[in-house]
């Protein structure tokens, strides 16, 4: 589907800490692959991905953008006209996991400061690296409440566990949200 042809276009954000897997959820969604080798994002990196929803063509354009600390220099233009963002959490049981799990409110902040107030969802990534069943959800549930953020998914970038329910979610929300708009 070529741009014009699209009724809608969204630019959905991912950020998270270095580490969490965002390139590669974003690879599984558009693509169904799997890469095992970690491939550090410079900068940031889109991917377009076409989509129809109740008959309306969607372009959406995903942003990975650079969780490392080398590039905040750049994030306020990497964050522009953002319709959406996905923070990416590791539920790994290690530093990654837990640095990446103390820095949602980071990144929550970086948002706000760039975007304003759009919707975010948070997406707890690797769970086919713990015990699904043994996961204590309480902390991640009260941030989510507590910043007012649409909800959490727990996923799997290498198994697909939830990964295109919890895409799907956040890209009906602002479908639904801007056809009301453009409805007006």
């Amino acid at each position: 589907m070529s741009d014009s042809e699209s009724k809608f276009k969204f630019k959905i954000t991912l950020v998270g800490n270095g580490f969490v897997g965002k390139t590669t959820l974003i690879k599984k969604f558009t693509q169904g692959d799997f890469v095992e080798d970690y491939i550090k994002t410079i900068g940031a990196q889109f991917t377009i991905y076409d989509k129809e929803i109740d008959g309306d063509k969607i372009r959406l354009m995903f942003w990975d953008i650079a969780g490392q600390d080398d590039f905040n220099f750049a994030r306020p233009s990497f964050f522009k006209n953002s319709n959406a963002a996905i923070i990416v959490y590791s539920l790994e049981e290690n530093n990654v996991g837990d640095e990446s799990f103390n820095h949602i409110s980071y990144w929550h902040e970086d948002i706000k400061q760039f975007c304003g107030d759009i919707p975010i969802v948070v997406f707890a990534n690797k769970v086919d690296l713990v015990d699904e069943y043994k996961l204590d959800k309480s902390k991640i549930q009260e941030i989510v409440s507590k910043r007012n953020f649409l909800g959490y998914s727990i996923i799997s970038a290498k198994t697909g566990h939830g990964v295109i329910d919890a895409f799907n979610a956040i890209i009906d929300e602002i479908y639904h949200k801007h056809k009301v708009v453009s409805a007006d």
